[in-house]
């Protein structure tokens, strides 16, 4: 069974950082495209930042020269570091993967559970 775990959320004040991490477990061939999604409450969920296996990354208007994603292929981890943060970036942010579990299977799309990060003062 193949998981992705966030880690890293919490409450911090604006103009601070933070780093998410989100780690697949389970059986699986291989990892495509890994990124970081978010949702904030009564909104809909929309793309933070994409990474692919050749380390070639997007990132939302909202979060370009803020946020920085990066990948660790044998850890099979995404992070995401946020550097000056708004109160506008609070949210749920979730990361997801492009994963192939078999070399027969097909990638399939896998989704974390979810980390709040909240921005206040």
């Amino acid at each position: 069974q193949v998981q992705l775990v966030e880690s890293g959320g919490g409450l911090v004040q604006p103009g601070g950082s933070l780093r998410l991490s989100c780690a697949a477990s389970g059986t699986f061939f291989g990892i495509s495209t890994m990124g970081w999604y978010r949702q904030a409450f009564g909104k809909q969920r929309e793309l933070v930042a994409t990474i692919t296996t050749s380390d070639s990354s997007g990132y939302a208007d909202s979060v370009k020269g803020r946020f920085t994603i990066s990948r660790d292929n044998a850890k099979n981890t995404v992070y995401l570091q946020m550097n000056s943060l708004k109160p506008e970036d609070t949210a749920v942010y979730h990361c997801n993967a492009e994963i192939l579990v078999t070399p027969l299977s097909g990638r399939s799309t896998y989704w974390g559970q979810g980390t709040q990060v909240t921005v206040s003062s």
